[in-house]
Protein backbone atom coordinates (compact mmCIF):
# COMPACT_ATOMS: atom_id res chain seq x y z
CA UNK A 1 0.00 0.00 0.00
CA UNK A 2 1.30 3.47 -0.93
CA UNK A 3 2.26 5.40 2.20
CA UNK A 4 0.61 8.58 0.92
CA UNK A 5 -2.79 6.90 0.64
CA UNK A 6 -2.88 5.94 4.33
CA UNK A 7 -3.33 9.32 5.97
CA UNK A 8 -6.68 8.72 7.65
CA UNK A 9 -6.77 5.50 9.61
CA UNK A 10 -9.67 4.01 11.56
CA UNK A 11 -9.29 1.25 14.16
CA UNK A 12 -12.52 -0.39 15.31
CA UNK A 13 -12.42 -2.04 18.75
CA UNK A 14 -15.87 -2.59 20.23
CA UNK A 15 -14.84 -4.85 23.11
CA UNK A 16 -14.27 -3.80 26.72
CA UNK A 17 -11.52 -2.06 28.71
CA UNK A 18 -8.86 -4.77 28.66
CA UNK A 19 -9.27 -5.33 24.94
CA UNK A 20 -8.96 -1.62 24.20
CA UNK A 21 -5.81 -1.33 26.33
CA UNK A 22 -4.40 -4.23 24.32
CA UNK A 23 -5.20 -2.33 21.12
CA UNK A 24 -3.19 0.77 22.06
CA UNK A 25 0.07 -0.60 20.56
CA UNK A 26 -1.65 -0.28 17.18
CA UNK A 27 -2.16 3.46 17.62
CA UNK A 28 1.49 3.96 18.60
CA UNK A 29 2.67 1.87 15.63
CA UNK A 30 0.65 3.95 13.16
CA UNK A 31 2.01 7.23 14.51
CA UNK A 32 5.56 5.89 14.50
CA UNK A 33 5.33 4.86 10.84
CA UNK A 34 3.13 7.73 9.63
CA UNK A 35 3.53 10.68 12.04
CA UNK A 36 1.15 12.87 10.04
CA UNK A 37 -1.63 10.31 9.81
CA UNK A 38 -4.93 11.09 11.52
CA UNK A 39 -5.87 8.15 13.73
CA UNK A 40 -9.54 7.54 14.48
CA UNK A 41 -10.70 4.95 17.00
CA UNK A 42 -14.25 3.64 17.14
CA UNK A 43 -15.53 1.96 20.28
CA UNK A 44 -18.03 2.18 23.11
CA UNK A 45 -18.59 5.25 25.28
CA UNK A 46 -16.62 3.92 28.27
CA UNK A 47 -13.47 3.44 26.24
CA UNK A 48 -13.60 7.04 25.08
CA UNK A 49 -12.77 8.00 28.65
CA UNK A 50 -10.12 5.29 28.83
CA UNK A 51 -8.27 6.79 25.85
CA UNK A 52 -8.71 10.40 26.91
CA UNK A 53 -5.41 12.22 26.57
CA UNK A 54 -3.81 9.51 24.43
CA UNK A 55 -1.59 11.44 22.03
CA UNK A 56 -1.65 8.59 19.50
CA UNK A 57 -5.42 9.04 18.97
CA UNK A 58 -6.66 12.11 17.09
CA UNK A 59 -10.38 11.44 17.32
CA UNK A 60 -12.60 8.94 19.10
CA UNK A 61 -15.91 7.95 17.52
CA UNK A 62 -18.51 6.45 19.84
CA UNK A 63 -20.30 3.58 18.14
CA UNK A 64 -23.99 4.12 18.87
CA UNK A 65 -25.05 0.71 17.52
CA UNK A 66 -26.75 2.37 14.57
CA UNK A 67 -25.03 1.17 11.43
CA UNK A 68 -26.63 3.76 9.14
CA UNK A 69 -25.62 6.73 11.32
CA UNK A 70 -22.12 5.31 11.50
CA UNK A 71 -21.92 4.92 7.73
CA UNK A 72 -22.93 8.56 7.23
CA UNK A 73 -20.34 9.67 9.78
CA UNK A 74 -17.51 7.66 8.24
CA UNK A 75 -18.31 8.74 4.70
CA UNK A 76 -17.81 12.32 5.82
CA UNK A 77 -14.35 11.55 7.19
CA UNK A 78 -12.94 10.13 3.93
CA UNK A 79 -11.07 7.27 5.66
CA UNK A 80 -8.19 5.75 3.65
CA UNK A 81 -7.69 2.59 5.70
CA UNK A 82 -9.60 0.77 8.42
CA UNK A 83 -9.25 -2.43 10.34
CA UNK A 84 -11.50 -4.24 12.79
CA UNK A 85 -9.91 -6.10 15.68
CA UNK A 86 -12.56 -8.80 15.92
CA UNK A 87 -14.93 -10.47 13.47
CA UNK A 88 -18.38 -8.91 13.13
CA UNK A 89 -20.60 -9.08 10.05
CA UNK A 90 -22.35 -5.82 11.00
CA UNK A 91 -19.12 -3.85 11.44
CA UNK A 92 -17.57 -5.27 8.29
CA UNK A 93 -20.67 -4.26 6.32
CA UNK A 94 -20.53 -0.79 7.89
CA UNK A 95 -16.90 -0.28 6.88
CA UNK A 96 -17.46 -1.58 3.35
CA UNK A 97 -20.54 0.60 2.78
CA UNK A 98 -18.66 3.63 4.13
CA UNK A 99 -16.52 3.63 0.99
CA UNK A 100 -13.23 3.03 2.79
CA UNK A 101 -10.58 2.21 0.22
CA UNK A 102 -8.68 -0.49 2.12
CA UNK A 103 -10.12 -2.63 4.92
CA UNK A 104 -8.45 -5.41 6.87
CA UNK A 105 -10.46 -7.95 8.84
CA UNK A 106 -9.35 -10.90 10.98
CA UNK A 107 -9.63 -14.49 9.78
CA UNK A 108 -9.68 -16.74 12.83
CA UNK A 109 -7.11 -19.52 12.86
CA UNK A 110 -6.34 -22.22 15.42
CA UNK A 111 -9.76 -21.93 17.01
CA UNK A 112 -13.35 -20.77 16.65
CA UNK A 113 -15.22 -17.49 17.04
CA UNK A 114 -19.03 -17.43 17.00
CA UNK A 115 -18.83 -14.00 15.32
CA UNK A 116 -17.13 -15.47 12.27
CA UNK A 117 -20.49 -16.25 10.71
CA UNK A 118 -21.33 -17.32 7.18
CA UNK A 119 -22.27 -13.72 6.35
CA UNK A 120 -18.98 -12.47 7.76
CA UNK A 121 -17.01 -14.97 5.67
CA UNK A 122 -18.93 -13.93 2.57
CA UNK A 123 -18.32 -10.21 3.16
CA UNK A 124 -14.65 -10.79 3.95
CA UNK A 125 -14.08 -11.80 0.33
CA UNK A 126 -14.17 -8.11 -0.53
CA UNK A 127 -11.54 -6.99 2.00
CA UNK A 128 -8.00 -7.89 2.99
CA UNK A 129 -8.10 -10.85 5.39
CA UNK A 130 -5.37 -11.13 8.02
CA UNK A 131 -4.95 -14.27 10.18
CA UNK A 132 -5.71 -13.91 13.88
CA UNK A 133 -4.25 -16.93 15.64
CA UNK A 134 -6.08 -17.94 18.77
CA UNK A 135 -3.87 -19.15 21.63
CA UNK A 136 -1.40 -16.40 20.65
CA UNK A 137 -0.94 -12.98 22.25
CA UNK A 138 -3.87 -10.86 21.05
CA UNK A 139 -2.01 -7.53 21.13
CA UNK A 140 0.54 -8.97 18.69
CA UNK A 141 -2.20 -10.42 16.50
CA UNK A 142 -3.89 -7.01 16.33
CA UNK A 143 -0.66 -5.46 15.05
CA UNK A 144 -0.71 -7.83 12.08
CA UNK A 145 -3.81 -6.02 10.83
CA UNK A 146 -1.55 -3.06 9.98
CA UNK A 147 0.83 -5.00 7.74
CA UNK A 148 -1.09 -4.20 4.51
CA UNK A 149 -0.10 -0.52 4.97
CA UNK A 150 3.54 -1.33 5.55
CA UNK A 151 3.61 -1.43 9.34
CA UNK A 152 5.63 -4.43 10.52
CA UNK A 153 5.62 -3.96 14.27
CA UNK A 154 5.90 -6.43 17.16
CA UNK A 155 6.12 -4.07 20.16
CA UNK A 156 3.06 -4.77 22.32
CA UNK A 157 3.79 -2.14 24.99
CA UNK A 158 0.49 -0.60 26.15
CA UNK A 159 -0.02 3.16 26.29
CA UNK A 160 -2.41 5.16 28.49
CA UNK A 161 -2.34 8.70 29.85
CA UNK A 162 -4.18 10.44 32.68
CA UNK A 163 -4.80 14.14 33.14
CA UNK A 164 -3.13 16.51 35.56
CA UNK A 165 -6.52 17.04 37.22
CA UNK A 166 -6.79 13.32 37.88
CA UNK A 167 -3.29 13.22 39.32
CA UNK A 168 -4.23 15.99 41.75
CA UNK A 169 -7.42 14.15 42.72
CA UNK A 170 -5.41 11.04 43.59
CA UNK A 171 -2.88 13.13 45.53
CA UNK A 172 -5.72 14.55 47.63
CA UNK A 173 -7.08 11.04 48.20
CA UNK A 174 -3.67 9.91 49.44
CA UNK A 175 -3.29 12.93 51.72
CA UNK A 176 -6.76 12.45 53.21
CA UNK A 177 -5.91 8.84 54.03
CA UNK A 178 -2.33 9.50 55.20
CA UNK A 179 -0.85 7.51 52.33
CA UNK A 180 2.44 8.02 50.54
CA UNK A 181 2.99 6.25 47.23
CA UNK A 182 6.77 6.25 47.74
CA UNK A 183 6.78 5.20 51.39
CA UNK A 184 3.89 2.75 51.58
CA UNK A 185 3.52 -0.62 49.94
CA UNK A 186 0.24 0.18 48.20
CA UNK A 187 -1.50 -2.87 46.76
CA UNK A 188 -4.65 -2.61 44.70
CA UNK A 189 -7.07 -5.51 44.97
CA UNK A 190 -10.09 -5.45 42.69
CA UNK A 191 -12.50 -8.32 43.44
CA UNK A 192 -15.19 -7.38 40.94
CA UNK A 193 -15.88 -8.27 37.32
CA UNK A 194 -18.77 -7.83 34.99
CA UNK A 195 -18.51 -11.43 33.84
CA UNK A 196 -19.79 -13.82 36.50
CA UNK A 197 -17.92 -16.85 35.22
CA UNK A 198 -14.58 -15.15 36.06
CA UNK A 199 -15.54 -14.01 39.57
CA UNK A 200 -13.26 -15.38 42.30
CA UNK A 201 -14.81 -15.69 45.81
CA UNK A 202 -14.62 -12.54 47.95
CA UNK A 203 -13.48 -14.46 51.05
CA UNK A 204 -10.41 -15.67 49.15
CA UNK A 205 -9.56 -12.14 48.07
CA UNK A 206 -9.89 -11.13 51.73
CA UNK A 207 -7.43 -13.85 52.78
CA UNK A 208 -4.94 -12.62 50.18
CA UNK A 209 -5.35 -9.08 51.53
CA UNK A 210 -4.68 -10.20 55.11
CA UNK A 211 -1.63 -12.16 53.97
CA UNK A 212 -0.19 -9.05 52.30
CA UNK A 213 -0.89 -6.95 55.38
CA UNK A 214 0.56 -9.43 57.87
CA UNK A 215 3.64 -10.45 55.93
CA UNK A 216 4.53 -7.32 53.97
CA UNK A 217 2.84 -4.52 55.92
CA UNK A 218 0.85 -3.64 52.80
CA UNK A 219 -1.88 -1.05 52.58
CA UNK A 220 -4.75 -2.42 50.54
CA UNK A 221 -6.58 -0.03 48.23
CA UNK A 222 -9.86 -1.25 46.78
CA UNK A 223 -10.91 0.63 43.63
CA UNK A 224 -14.21 0.24 41.84
CA UNK A 225 -17.22 2.01 40.41
CA UNK A 226 -20.66 2.09 41.99
CA UNK A 227 -21.63 -1.06 40.12
CA UNK A 228 -18.71 -2.84 41.82
CA UNK A 229 -19.71 -1.68 45.30
CA UNK A 230 -21.43 -4.87 46.48
CA UNK A 231 -18.53 -7.16 45.58
CA UNK A 232 -15.92 -4.74 46.91
CA UNK A 233 -17.68 -4.15 50.21
CA UNK A 234 -18.27 -7.86 50.63
CA UNK A 235 -14.53 -8.45 50.36
CA UNK A 236 -13.65 -5.55 52.67
CA UNK A 237 -16.09 -6.87 55.26
CA UNK A 238 -14.17 -10.16 55.39
CA UNK A 239 -10.70 -8.64 55.84
CA UNK A 240 -9.46 -8.97 59.43
CA UNK A 241 -7.09 -6.00 59.34
CA UNK A 242 -9.53 -3.32 58.21
CA UNK A 243 -7.29 -0.58 59.58
CA UNK A 244 -4.96 -1.28 56.64
CA UNK A 245 -7.68 -1.09 53.99
CA UNK A 246 -8.72 2.05 52.10
CA UNK A 247 -11.82 1.96 49.93
CA UNK A 248 -11.84 3.89 46.69
CA UNK A 249 -15.20 2.52 45.60
CA UNK A 250 -17.29 5.12 43.80
CA UNK A 251 -14.68 7.84 44.34
CA UNK A 252 -12.94 7.95 40.98
CA UNK A 253 -13.78 8.49 37.34
CA UNK A 254 -12.11 6.21 34.82
CA UNK A 255 -9.43 8.81 34.13
CA UNK A 256 -8.83 9.16 37.87
CA UNK A 257 -8.70 5.38 38.20
CA UNK A 258 -5.79 5.37 35.77
CA UNK A 259 -3.95 7.86 37.96
CA UNK A 260 -4.70 5.81 41.07
CA UNK A 261 -3.51 2.52 39.62
CA UNK A 262 -0.35 4.15 38.23
CA UNK A 263 0.66 4.95 41.84
CA UNK A 264 0.32 1.39 43.13
CA UNK A 265 3.15 -1.07 43.68
CA UNK A 266 1.14 -4.20 42.93
CA UNK A 267 -2.29 -4.94 41.48
CA UNK A 268 -4.29 -8.14 41.97
CA UNK A 269 -7.57 -9.10 40.32
CA UNK A 270 -9.21 -11.58 38.03
CA UNK A 271 -8.70 -11.07 34.31
CA UNK A 272 -10.62 -7.81 33.89
CA UNK A 273 -10.12 -4.23 32.70
CA UNK A 274 -8.20 -2.60 35.59
CA UNK A 275 -5.41 -5.17 35.49
CA UNK A 276 -4.68 -4.07 31.93
CA UNK A 277 -4.56 -0.45 33.07
CA UNK A 278 -1.92 -1.56 35.61
CA UNK A 279 0.04 -3.21 32.82
CA UNK A 280 -0.03 0.00 30.77
CA UNK A 281 1.57 1.92 33.66
CA UNK A 282 4.22 -0.69 34.41
CA UNK A 283 2.64 -1.83 37.67
CA UNK A 284 3.36 -5.48 38.62
CA UNK A 285 0.25 -7.65 38.53
CA UNK A 286 -1.14 -10.96 39.66
CA UNK A 287 -3.85 -12.11 37.27
CA UNK A 288 -6.23 -14.78 38.60
CA UNK A 289 -7.14 -15.88 35.09
CA UNK A 290 -9.66 -18.58 35.99
CA UNK A 291 -11.07 -20.00 32.73
CA UNK A 292 -9.41 -17.38 30.48
CA UNK A 293 -6.66 -18.37 28.06
CA UNK A 294 -3.52 -16.99 29.70
CA UNK A 295 -1.64 -17.05 26.38
CA UNK A 296 -3.90 -14.55 24.64
CA UNK A 297 -4.20 -11.34 26.62
CA UNK A 298 -3.08 -11.20 30.29
CA UNK A 299 -0.02 -9.03 31.09
CA UNK A 300 3.26 -10.73 30.19
CA UNK A 301 6.80 -10.34 31.50
CA UNK A 302 8.77 -11.03 34.65
CA UNK A 303 6.85 -8.57 36.84
CA UNK A 304 3.53 -10.21 36.04
CA UNK A 305 2.23 -13.48 37.46
CA UNK A 306 -0.54 -15.70 36.14
CA UNK A 307 -2.49 -17.93 38.53
CA UNK A 308 -4.38 -20.85 37.01
CA UNK A 309 -5.25 -24.48 37.64
CA UNK A 310 -3.90 -27.43 35.67
CA UNK A 311 -6.08 -27.87 32.61
CA UNK A 312 -6.09 -29.36 29.16
CA UNK A 313 -7.61 -26.28 27.55
CA UNK A 314 -8.87 -22.93 28.86
CA UNK A 315 -12.58 -22.36 28.38
CA UNK A 316 -12.61 -18.65 27.44
CA UNK A 317 -10.76 -16.90 24.65
CA UNK A 318 -10.54 -13.30 23.46
CA UNK A 319 -12.46 -14.27 20.33
CA UNK A 320 -14.82 -16.70 22.04
CA UNK A 321 -16.32 -15.89 25.44
CA UNK A 322 -19.75 -17.33 24.72
CA UNK A 323 -19.47 -21.00 23.78
CA UNK A 324 -17.78 -23.20 26.37
CA UNK A 325 -18.21 -25.99 28.91
CA UNK A 326 -19.77 -24.13 31.86
CA UNK A 327 -18.90 -26.72 34.52
CA UNK A 328 -15.29 -26.90 33.41
CA UNK A 329 -15.08 -23.11 33.44
CA UNK A 330 -16.32 -23.12 37.05
CA UNK A 331 -13.72 -25.73 37.95
CA UNK A 332 -10.97 -23.64 36.37
CA UNK A 333 -12.11 -20.63 38.40
CA UNK A 334 -12.89 -22.18 41.78
CA UNK A 335 -9.89 -24.51 41.69
CA UNK A 336 -7.59 -21.54 42.27
CA UNK A 337 -6.72 -21.44 45.97
CA UNK A 338 -5.56 -18.65 48.25
CA UNK A 339 -2.22 -20.44 48.60
CA UNK A 340 -1.69 -20.32 44.84
CA UNK A 341 -2.14 -16.56 44.84
CA UNK A 342 0.02 -15.92 47.92
CA UNK A 343 2.74 -18.04 46.35
CA UNK A 344 2.67 -15.70 43.35
CA UNK A 345 2.90 -12.75 45.76
CA UNK A 346 5.99 -14.22 47.41
CA UNK A 347 7.63 -14.90 44.05
CA UNK A 348 7.12 -11.31 42.96
CA UNK A 349 8.46 -10.02 46.25
CA UNK A 350 11.61 -12.10 45.86
CA UNK A 351 12.22 -11.09 42.25
CA UNK A 352 10.80 -7.65 41.48
CA UNK A 353 9.73 -5.98 44.69
CA UNK A 354 12.22 -7.09 47.34
CA UNK A 355 14.55 -4.12 46.92
CA UNK A 356 11.75 -1.62 47.57
CA UNK A 357 9.80 -3.24 50.37
CA UNK A 358 10.83 -5.29 53.35
CA UNK A 359 8.76 -7.67 55.42
CA UNK A 360 8.25 -6.50 58.97
CA UNK A 361 7.00 -9.81 60.32
CA UNK A 362 8.72 -12.64 58.45
CA UNK A 363 11.76 -13.39 56.36
CA UNK A 364 11.04 -13.89 52.67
Amino acid sequence: QDVKSSRRVLIVQLAKLGDMVSTTPMFRAIKARYPDAKVYVMGDRVNKELLRGNTDVDEYIVYEKNIFCSINRLRGEDIDFSCMTGPSPEILAMLYLSGIRLITAPRIENGFSPQETRVYKMLSRFVWKVPHRMEHYAAREYLRLLEPIGIMESDTTKHLIFSEESRKKVDRFFNENNLNSKRDFLVGIFPSTGYEIKRWPSDRFACVADYLIEKYNAVIIVPGSERDRMQCEEMIGKIAHKEKVVSGVGKFSLDELKALIANLKLFISVDTGPIYIADAFGVPTIDIVGPMDDREQPPIGGQHKIVKVDRKEPMLHVMNTGLFDYQEAIRQRDGITVEMVTKAVDELMRTHLKNRFRSETRDF
